[in-house]
């Protein structure tokens, strides 16, 4: 029988990784629809937001724990780090475009779309978090 917290691990370990990619193709609908690939600086980052939070939601669903020696221990926290970075980041950058301006722009308002971006970086986090917590928790032999 698996213990709680492998179980906790494993849909963690998926959502945070769906929550992730999510994050990532919000702010690529940004950049497409929302005409933000035109926003100097910004722009790029939307799109860098978007190829990074693939990536890691890519690599967290691949099962990284088969690589071996060393690789195989590191890279899914490293993994997680990544994600939760990506999503902590997406956050600040909308705190501080939002308080004063991000190389010179500034977002207004809560629409839909920031709405969910919110919760999907919030989601990121929490999942994420959960994973690193989950796997230092200790095995208990049945």
């Amino acid at each position: 029988m698996r213990q709680p917290s492998h179980r906790v691990a494993i849909g963690a370990r998926y959502l945070g990784a769906l929550a992730l990619l999510g994050v990532g193709v919000e702010h690529l609908v940004e950049y497409a629809d929302d005409s933000y690939s035109v926003i100097p600086t910004v722009g790029t980052l939307f799109a860098l937001n978007f190829a990074s939070a693939a990536l890691l939601a890519c690599a967290l669903a691949a099962p990284l724990q088969r690589l071996p020696g060393r690789a195989g221990r590191l890279a899914l926290p490293l993994a997680c780090a990544g994600g939760i970075g990506v999503a902590a980041g997406s956050l600040a950058g909308l705190v501080v475009s939002e308080g004063g301006g991000l190389f010179g722009f500034t977002e207004t308002g809560y629409r839909p779309a920031i709405v969910l971006s919110i919760a999907l970086e919030v989601a990121t986090i929490v999942l994420l978090g959960a994973l690193l917590v989950a796997r230092r928790a200790p095995l208990r032999r049945a």
